[in-house]
This record gives C-alpha cells, sequence and structure tokens, in this order.
C-alpha cells in the first residue's frame, strides 16, 4: 500500500497538462523497467505501453490508464500537493495511473500469475481531458501487435465510498461536442448605444434563450444537457464591445437528441443575428461518442467485484452525463469502465471531480490494484 501511494503521490505533486505528459511518461517507463517489463514510448506522443505475455497463447487483455492533470489551481494543503501553479490532478488520473502501474508490479512479482493463456497489456494515454488522447493513442497502434481482444479502465467516484464499486450495465457516459458562438457587432461609447450594435447583449440574450432549449425542445426521457463555461466580452465598463465570444458543450445519449440540439442552436444564432443585426458564427466542434460498456464485459467486472467486495459494495450505476474519451476505445474493442469509490466523509474527503478541493482515500487504490488483477487473471486463467 506504501508503494501505491508513493507512486499517486509523486504523480499529483507534479501534474502535467494533455499531451504534455513527458515527466509522467519518463517516471512511468521508469517503474516498469525496475518492475522488469519493458515500457514502449508512444511514438507520436507522450504516453506509453507494456505488454505482459503469459506462457501459452491466448487472447490479450488491454488494461487502460488515463495520466493527463487539468488546468485547475490546487486548493487542498497536503504535503503531495500540486507544485505546478494552476495545475492538478483534480479528476484522479493520479490514481488510475498508480493502480495500472500496481497491477503491472503484482503481476511482475507474481510468477504463478505469469501463467496466463494470453497476455496483458497496459496502456498509459494522454490528453482524456481533452478528449483527443484516446485516438491519438488508438492511431498509434496500441490495440494491435498483439491485438487487444478486451480492454477494461477505472475512474475515481467521490459519490461512491472507498470500498464500494459502480459499474454501468451498459450506457454509461454521455457523448460530448463543444461548441462556440463568436458575436461581431460595432464598437461605441457607453454613453451612445444607440450608435453600436452590441454584441455583448446578443450574447446575453443567446445565454438565456439557451435556458428553454433542453426544457422546451428535449424528450425528457432522452437526456441531455447544454451547458456553458465561458462569455467574455469587452474590457472595460464605459466601452461598449466590439465583439463577445461563448463557449459550452453539448451532452447527449443519442444521435436524435444530438442532431435536434445543433439544429436549435443553430437556428437561436440565426435569430440572434437577425434580432441584434450583428455578425454570429456557430462552430460545433465533435469531440467523444458515448461511452458504452458491454454488457457481458460489465457483468463480468460485477462478479469480480462482489467476490472481492460483496455484492453489497457493487452497484449497477444509471447513466451519466459526463463525458469519458474510453469511449474511442469501446467503439473498438469489447470492453467496460469501472467506478472506483474513493469518498470518505469521515476524513471529509467528498469534493467532486474537477474540484480544487478534490482527494481520494488511498484505500481505493488497493481496491483497484485487487479489482483489476483479479479481472485479468479470470480472464486468462
Amino acid at each position: 500500500m506504501k508503494w501505491l501511494s508513493d507512486v499517486r503521490r509523486d504523480f499529483h505533486a507534479h501534474p502535467e497538462l494533455s499531451f504534455e505528459e513527458t515527466r509522467t511518461t519518463d517516471r512511468i517507463c521508469t517503474l516498469l523497467a525496475d518492475m522488469g517489463i519493458e515500457p514502449r514510448r508512444l511514438p507520436e506522443s507522450p504516453g506509453a505501453t507494456a505488454l505482459v505475455r503469459g506462457r501459452t497463447p491466448g487472447p490479450c487483455l488491454g488494461l487502460r490508464a488515463d495520466i493527463d492533470a487539468l488546468p485547475v489551481r490546487e486548493s487542498n494543503e497536503v504535503p503531495y500537493k500540486s507544485k505546478a501553479a494552476g495545475k492538478m490532478h483534480a479528476c484522479g488520473h493520479d490514481a488510475n495511473t498508480a493502480i495500472m502501474l500496481g497491477v503491472a508490479r503484482a503481476l511482475a512479482r507474481d510468477t504463478a500469475g505469469r501463467d496466463l493463456k494470453g497476455s496483458v497489456k497496459f496502456i498509459f494515454q494522454p490528453a482524456e481531458e481533452r478528449f483527443h488522447g484516446a485516438r491519438a493513442a488508438i492511431s498509434q497502434g496500441v490495440l494491435e501487435s498483439p491485438r487487444v481482444d478486451r480492454i477494461l479502465a477505472g475512474h475515481m467516484a467521490p459519490d461512491l465510498d472507498v470500498g464500494t464499486i459502480g459499474i454501468f450495465k451498459n450506457k454509461g457516459y454521455a457523448a460530448a461536442d463543444l461548441f462556440s458562438l463568436s458575436v461581431k457587432g460595432r464598437g461605441g461609447h457607453g454613453g451612445r448605444p444607440h450608435e453600436t450594435k452590441d454584441p455583448l447583449t446578443a450574447g446575453a440574450y443567446f445565454v438565456t434563450s439557451l435556458q428553454t432549449l433542453v426544457a422546451r425542445n428535449m424528450n425528457p426521457v432522452d437526456p441531455a444537457v447544454v451547458s456553458l463555461g465561458k462569455f467574455h466580452s469587452g474590457d472595460v465598463g464605459n466601452v461598449i464591445p466590439e465583439t463577445a465570444v461563448l463557449e459550452g458543450t453539448i451532452r447527449t445519449h443519442s444521435a436524435s437528441a444530438r442532431n435536434l440540439i445543433i439544429k436549435r442552436l443553430s437556428e437561436l444564432a440565426t435569430g440572434v443575428e437577425t434580432l441584434f443585426d450583428v455578425n454570429c458564427r456557430l462552430d460545433i466542434e465533435p469531440e467523444t461518442p458515448c461511452c458504452t460498456n458491454d454488457e457481458q464485459v460489465s457483468s463480468f467486472l460485477y462478479d469480480i467485484g462482489s467476490g472481492l467486495l460483496g455484492e453489497k459494495n457493487v452497484k449497477w450505476l444509471p447513466p451519466t452525463m459526463g463525458s469519458e474519451d474510453f469511449a474511442f476505445f469501446t467503439n473498438e474493442r469489447p470492453g467496460a469502465i469501472v467506478r472506483l469509490g474513493c469518498r470518505n466523509k469521515s476524513r471529509s474527503i467528498t469534493a467532486p471531480l474537477h474540484s480544487p478541493y478534490f482527494d481520494i482515500d488511498e484505500t481505493v487504490l488497493d481496491v483497484g490494484v485487487r479489482l483489476f488483477y483479479r479481472a485479468l487473471k479470470a480472464y486468462l486463467a
């Protein structure tokens, strides 16, 4: 347990943003090499893989960990607090990485465990937070040579108590699209607004109108979320600005919901353009599809988890509106992602993902290692 904690805390103290994970990759490779496992760096980006072959031929199980951090300034006062200003492992990727390294270490040290029919491929993937890392890793061949037949992953779950896990039977994480609206008007004096074409007011109208898009257009049983995270316009209070820029996300679980939202967003932008006599440009960038677990793999993990933790500590989860680029792996191979409870209310470890106060009860590291190690031995027995 101390080894796992030390590894996780080292990653936590040295977070790196998406596609900048060079130190993290170096550390992963060093730890793998120290175990006697040969790492292979991804040729075109940070990240690495490592293959452990059993003694006889058989299928290949992929175990994926994401390794990047977020642009968040940590507020926790802990010995392992982030040393990188404005960067933090606020989504638990430090823990995910430590867990998969712990599985590799257990496999390397368990000579009987190496008597497998097949192989295990560890995949340390960059840039999950930007939703581009899985695609980049797949394009660099991480699912081939040998071909991965099944793939598993874990995610920290601060809404579940440590010692419990949650699994999506089928539908899991929502698809995500980014959108941006650029509004160009005509700036001028704050005391003479009639001489301007105010993009800020137009943008504000777009924001308020957006609130009814889901409530009055979408089928309530087909979930969808549209959220704005950025609105920038102007620099000083007495000048009407020239432009406004808004950015947000679309989260859906069906193609029909996604298509309807995009249609309504486009119509809303056109309406704002006409109403306020401004120019609007709406850009939509598809990020990640729905992350759907294979039901057979989910049931397999449910049984493994029940045997390890007791059935009362394993929960079937409803779909979430969060997104996960593990979706690109499950679109290619049968797979499943499991949420690992990391909350401990008695120690005030309750902050949500992406919070500057996010932390974990490190007992989850041992739970994760034992869960995935049992899973690989059962799959490759």
